[in-house]
C-alpha cells in the first residue's frame, strides 16, 4: 500500500516515471560518456590539439633560429668559426686543446 500512496502523492515519482525522462536520461548518459563522439573524447581531443599547437609553435621558433643561423653561415669566416666551435674541426697543422671547467665546488 505504501507504493500506491507514494505513487499518487509524489511529484518526484511521477517525474521519474515520465516517458520522456525515462528516454532522455539514458540517452544523455550514453551521449556524454559512451558514444564515439562523447564529451570525454572531446576533452581528450582538445588536450591533444593544444599539445600539437604548442609543438607547432616550438618548431616554428626552431625553424626561425635555424634560418637565422643558415643566413649567418653564408659568410666563410662565420662558417669556419661555427665548424671549429661546434664540431671541433681544425686546419692541417693545428692542435686542438679542449679545456673543461669544473663547475662543482668542493
Amino acid at each position: 500500500m505504501n507504493f500506491k500512496k507514494a505513487k499518487n502523492n509524489s511529484k518526484v515519482f511521477s517525474l521519474l516515471t515520465n516517458t520522456f525522462v525515462l528516454i532522455l536520461v539514458p540517452f544523455l548518459i550514453w551521449m556524454l560518456f559512451f558514444d564515439e563522439n562523447s564529451y570525454v573524447n572531446h576533452r581528450k581531443y582538445n588536450a591533444e590539439i593544444d599539445d600539437l599547437k604548442n609543438t607547432i609553435q616550438f618548431y616554428k621558433s626552431e625553424i626561425s633560429k635555424d634560418s637565422a643561423l643558415i643566413k649567418n653561415l653564408r659568410d666563410s669566416v662565420a662558417l669556419e668559426k661555427f665548424a671549429r666551435e661546434k664540431y671541433l674541426m681544425k686546419k692541417k697543422n693545428e692542435a686542438i686543446y679542449i679545456i673543461e671547467f669544473d663547475t662543482i665546488k668542493k
